[in-house]
């Protein structure tokens, strides 16, 4: 049983509502790791007494950490908390990169590396013609050991030779085409939604017909060259996309 501590630090004249300051607080603790996930919080009467506010705005704060996917409510059980999303910028960086300096610790299983002929969405995609030999990555990423994506990416000809396994698992792909000499300059993405076949299902450790969030990425270089085109699939209970949008 984690018990909130009364020193929540709540400003009574912020316009900031006091439901939200301690969603707020409980939010840092959990995506810390100092509330870890199957965390069990306390009935909602003992903390309004613990943090001198009214039930109802407890109520408040539990129920928007409830809608955000961060806290579950089980009958005869309680207020849990449940295994915190990643959440992930929309911009030019690799999942690795990410994970890493979010301190989700990546992992990676190499599924296959090997070489296909272009089929004519790849060849399109990468600007080459269709039956040209490509070099195929298909992996999966971990983060904290759980899996959360299958990352499949297309590579031109001759762009950096020699990928090996062993490199694959201790750095992202972004990080091999920089130091190959590769500079990333822009991409076209697409995010799209489907559920999970059953071999998806067992990989990403997920139920059949799961939710999965999609996106597909053409990076292309400082000189316009298409570098590589990626095809991914994320657990959607563990994964979400983050964008800032802005008036016009």
């Amino acid at each position: 049983m984690w018990s909130t501590p009364g020193s929540i630090p709540l400003d009574r004249t912020s316009p900031v509502p006091l439901y939200f300051q301690v969603a707020q607080h409980l939010e840092r603790a959990i995506e810390s790791g100092e509330l870890p996930p199957g965390a069990q919080l306390e009935n909602e009467v003992q903390l309004a007494e613990q943090l001198g506010l009214s039930r109802p705005t407890i109520r408040r704060a539990m129920q928007y950490l409830v809608d955000r996917g961060m806290l579950v409510r089980r009958r005869g059980i309680g207020t849990q908390v449940v295994q915190a999303k990643v959440k992930r910028p929309v911009e030019l960086s690799s999942l690795w990169d990410d994970l890493a300096s979010s301190g989700q610790q990546p992992a990676t299983t190499v599924l296959a590396n090997t070489a296909e002929q272009a089929s004519a969405e790849v060849a399109r995609q990468l600007g080459v013609a269709e039956g040209t030999p490509v070099t195929v990555l298909d992996r999966l990423r971990f983060a904290r050991g759980e899996p959360l994506a299958r990352l499949r990416n297309y590579l031109p000809p001759g762009l950096v030779p020699g990928l090996a396994d062993e490199t694959l698992q201790r750095q992202g792909l972004y990080q091999l085409l920089r130091s190959g000499g590769v500079t990333l300059h822009a991409a076209a993405q697409t995010i799209g939604a489907r559920v999970a076949t059953p071999a998806e299902a067992r990989l990403l450790g997920e139920t059949r017909g799961a939710p999965l969030l999609t996106m597909d990425r053409t990076t292309y270089d400082d000189r316009g060259r298409a570098v590589e085109y990626g095809r991914h699939i994320y657990r959607a209970s563990r994964y979400s996309f983050e964008l800032a949008l802005l008036a016009r």
